[in-house]
């Protein structure tokens, strides 16, 4: 913003600031919605099916078509329920869900706002987005919606918890809680993404990749319970509590829950990308120093974006392979398996900064 403001004035920067952020909406909500039909997709061919087919050609604009069919519903509002919070839900988890991706860098400079800090405000937004969820169980005035608001609630906080000991790990090796610099600090080869840990072993002799690769499994894994995704959707296990918090939900504003939970998810799948796989950085690093501007932030976003997808894909396909957990194995997999492991990482990778890359 400050820079908008520099370079054209105060009104000039903020229709520039503002036009930034409409661009980075529409190109989020327009790869949304061909993620979505790829998560069907990849769904049916495990199961043997075709998936949607007959919307567009290959059921290009099967997506599209869901979107208009869900605005021009009629807006069903059961009696009993608390109205002004019933509403304000689903709203609420489509404003945070957007508002987190306002410091996710996709390529150098492109980002809404590059804060120092963009690691703890990640990390405030997405602890936020459980409010959503529970107060639209509570407002339904229905057992199985609050039951499952309820469950979600204690499934997401668990796992923030092993989340934020996991992202701990890579911040004492980017020094900094700048995505961006997290991302700049992986350059060079994909040995040096923090996945591998490959400057700890070349430069001190530390074999730290022993220590990252399970803190990226474990961050992949509670990215899963974060976002209530399969094997760990309790919050919507069908045969239990029928559609879990949003039973009484239709029309848009069940089209909003779902669009801020698929956010979400492309968020998981940016946030591996970025603290472990070396963000928009190619496998093997090329000198564009001489390409044009726009060739070349095409390019490094063109990494990102394929990251991206690819861990959207195997989101996928954990929820096509594994069976649902039930709710204790769920609660003793977060507090007694990935909550010391995550700690014990925590402590190995601060030894390393202080007796191995300092010493």
């Amino acid at each position: 913003m400050a820079d908008f403001i520099t370079q054209f004035g105060l009104w000039g920067g903020l229709a520039m600031a503002v036009l930034q952020i409409l661009g980075f909406t529409v190109v989020l909500l327009i790869s949304l919605a061909f993620l979505l039909l790829m998560d069907r997709k990849v769904w049916a061919a495990v199961q043997m099916r075709k998936g949607p087919n007959v919307v567009g050609a290959f059921g290009l604009l099967q997506s599209f078509a869901d979107f208009f069919k869900f605005v021009f519903k009629e807006i069903v509002i059961p009696a009993g329920v608390d109205r002004p919070l019933y509403i304000l839900a689903p709203l609420l988890t489509l404003v945070l869900a957007f508002a987190t991706w306002a410091v996710v860098p996709v390529a150098p400079g492109w980002v809404i706002s590059d804060l120092n800090v963009g690691l703890l405000y990640l990390f405030a937004m997405s602890s936020l987005g459980v409010y959503g969820i529970i107060i639209g169980g509570w407002a339904s005035n229905s057992k199985f919606p609050f039951l499952a608001a309820l469950r979600s609630a204690a499934q997401m906080v668990s796992y923030e918890v092993s989340i934020g000991f996991v992202i701990v790990t890579v911040l004492l090796f980017a020094g900094s809680m700048n995505l961006s610099v997290i991302v700049e600090a992986q350059s060079g080869g994909f040995w040096n993404w923090n996945v591998l840990a490959g400057r700890a072993l070349l430069e001190d002799g530390w074999p730290m990749f022993l220590v990252m690769i399970p803190m990226t499994v474990i961050f992949f894994i509670s990215a899963l319970a974060e976002t209530n995704r399969p094997p760990f959707d309790l919050a919507e296990a069908e045969s239990e509590l029928v559609a879990g918090y949003q039973t009484e939900y239709s029309s848009t504003p069940y089209l909003l829950f779902m669009i801020g939970e698929y956010l979400n998810i492309v968020l998981m799948c940016a946030m591996t990308t970025i603290l472990f796989f070396g963000g928009w950085n190619p496998p093997i690093e090329l000198d564009t120093t001489a390409w044009p501007y726009l060739v070349s932030h095409l390019w490094y976003f063109f990494w990102f974006a394929i990251k991206v997808v690819f861990f959207f894909f195997m989101f996928a396909m954990v929820k096509a392979l594994t069976p649902r957990y039930r709710y204790d194995q769920l609660m003793r997999l977060g507090w007694k398996i990935f909550l010391p492991t995550s700690l014990a990482a925590v402590a190995l990778v601060g030894a390393y900064i202080v007796f191995g890359a300092q010493g």
